[in-house]
């Protein structure tokens, strides 16, 4: 029958866990030693691609293994040990490493494949809870994720050493991304749909106004008309332009406000009597990120985008920028 544990039980329990757990992977860090740093070489040299491959609990492991090694420089996947003996063993060529995950190091489906591997000419990296064991022996390179108890009660269910191997799959991609000098532009290159990838890929050009939908007038045009341009463009400003389409100022829907205020004639102003000069502009070429930053720091809502020559060749306002999920 169900037990029936009181809030203080269930947090005790938890806390307990988390014990377990947290001692699992320090424990790891006491026994780094060479091999490590042999492992993290075997992976580098390769010329083919990291396969990571593990059984059931090990083998969920084994996907998340790979994803990180994937999305932080080294090629990798992950490849099912029972469909590897039924023709997936295909994946795998002689200038891979094999990367295989089991605790007990004696999986029956992992063992399986080993002897084919290693005819092939691919190396094997092996994560094992048992440095004895037949897949220890059998790698390259072992390392031992060996913990001294599992948090489950019962110590059946993989827990501890699930986090502890995990712990270790983190441990060896995050050290293979230094070696490779991964930086964090080649990681928006593979998470392009992500935040992360949009903030570093996605520049100004990539989200202004171009052509027909720059609002612009020239300086002689009457204030109405330019309120007019303004409304038809929806981006709460204009450029005043030469007839070069060299910026010479800019109308905000500020600067309409202050002028009401003051009462000016919208059918007798011209646009240079109300424009302001000093606007802030962005190149076409700079992150989508810099031109959030400027509207910040300038407390403003949108930018004109002009060439070398301060010509325009686009706006943008915030909202362009929330649609491209940059803000």
């Amino acid at each position: 029958m169900p037990l029936e544990l009181t809030s203080d039980e269930l947090l005790a329990l938890a806390a307990k866990v988390l014990d377990i757990e947290s001692r699992a992977v320090e424990a790891l860090r006491d026994r780094l030693d060479n091999d490590f740093a042999a492992a993290c070489k075997l992976c580098l040299e390769t010329p083919g691609r990291v396969v990571v491959t593990g059984m059931g609990k090990s083998g969920h492991i084994g996907h998340k293994i790979a994803a990180t090694l994937a999305s932080t420089g080294t090629p990798a996947f992950f490849m099912h040990p029972g469909e590897a003996s039924h023709g997936d063993l295909g994946m795998i060529t002689g200038h891979d490493v094999l990367l295989a995950v089991s605790y007990s190091g004696e999986t029956d489906e992992v063992l399986t494949i080993l002897p084919l591997v290693k005819r092939m000419g691919a190396r094997l990296l092996s994560l094992t809870g048992n440095p004895k064991s037949t897949l220890a022996k059998a790698a390259d390179v072992h390392l031992d994720v060996s913990v001294s108890e599992e948090a489950c009660p019962l110590n059946l269910a993989p827990t501890a050493s699930t986090t502890a191997t995990l712990a270790m799959g983190d441990a060896l991609a995050v050290a293979l991304l230094e070696l490779r000098g991964f930086t964090a532009e080649d990681f928006a290159m593979s998470h392009p749909s992500g935040s992360l990838g949009k903030r570093l890929l996605l520049r100004v050009q990539d989200v202004m106004r171009t052509g027909d939908e720059i609002p612009k007038v020239t300086p002689d045009v009457v204030l109405g008309d330019g309120l007019i341009e303004m409304s038809q463009k929806g981006l709460g400003m204009t450029a005043i332009v030469d007839a070069n389409d060299r910026i010479l100022g800019i109308f905000t829907d500020g600067d309409l406000r202050r002028a009401l205020d003051a009462g000016v004639d919208v059918r007798r102003t011209t646009m240079q009597d109300v424009m302001h000069e000093k606007c802030k502009t962005i190149s076409a070429d700079h992150l989508a990120v810099e031109a959030v930053h400027l509207m910040e720091e300038n407390k403003i809502t949108g930018l004109l985008v002009t060439d070398d020559d301060l010509r325009i060749v686009g706006a943008l306002n915030v909202h362009d920028l929330f649609r491209a999920g940059i803000m």
